[in-house]
């Protein structure tokens, strides 16, 4: 059975060019035999936070929220595309994250993340690693940051010149580590329930 992965993106903007990075991560784990669908913050346009899903009574979360929490529980693992705001987190992917909790616990993650300038979200993909850990999920040690994302990605999402190559051999190594930490997850869940 070919792995469940959700590709989360948050950009709210209006020009959003690293939507082009996520759609090449779902097209590319589709390709490589996974289950990988996008999952939007402004498409799914949840409100800024103030219950999170557990916090509603059972039925009486917003739809998409209740549709999102089943996603997210039956997802094998989840690549987080970010870009970064002054040093930090897009505040929709951020939001859209924090609705849940116990949703997230005991799959993979792994970061992607980009910027317009050299430093490809360095620093957003370092804050990343730290609260997805802290949200229960195991981040791999493999990432990729892509800079200069323009000259890096087409509009359509396709790989341009020596940056393109190069995101391809990243992404390439990124999804292997992926890969590996989603069946090992499959295998101890089947084997041992998770402690809480």
């Amino acid at each position: 059975m070919a792995d469940r992965i959700l590709v989360l993106y948050g950009s709210y903007r209006s020009d959003r060019a690293g939507i082009r990075l996520a759609d090449y991560a779902v097209r590319t784990l589709y390709a490589r035999g996974a289950d990988a669908e996008l999952i939007d913050a402004m498409q799914i346009d949840l409100p800024m936070l103030d219950r999170m899903y557990k916090e509603y009574p059972e039925g009486e979360a917003p739809e998409a929220m209740e549709t999102l929490a089943g996603k997210i529980r039956d997802a094998d693992g989840f690549v987080f595309v970010t870009g970064e705001y002054n040093w930090g987190m897009q505040p929709g992917l951020k939001n859209l994250t924090d609705h849940f909790l116990e949703e997230w616990f005991w799959r993979p993650a792994g970061i992607v993340s980009y910027s317009a300038g050299r430093l490809g979200g360095a620093h957003a993909n370092l804050a990343w690693h730290g609260t997805l850990a802290e949200m229960g999920m195991v981040v791999i040690s493999s990432t990729v940051a892509v800079g200069q994302i323009g000259r890096t990605l087409d509009e359509q999402g396709a790989p341009l010149g020596d940056a393109g190559a190069s995101l391809e051999r990243a992404f390439d190594r990124f999804a292997d580590d992926l890969s590996w930490w989603t069946e090992a997850g499959k295998r101890q869940r089947a084997h041992r329930a998770p402690p809480f």
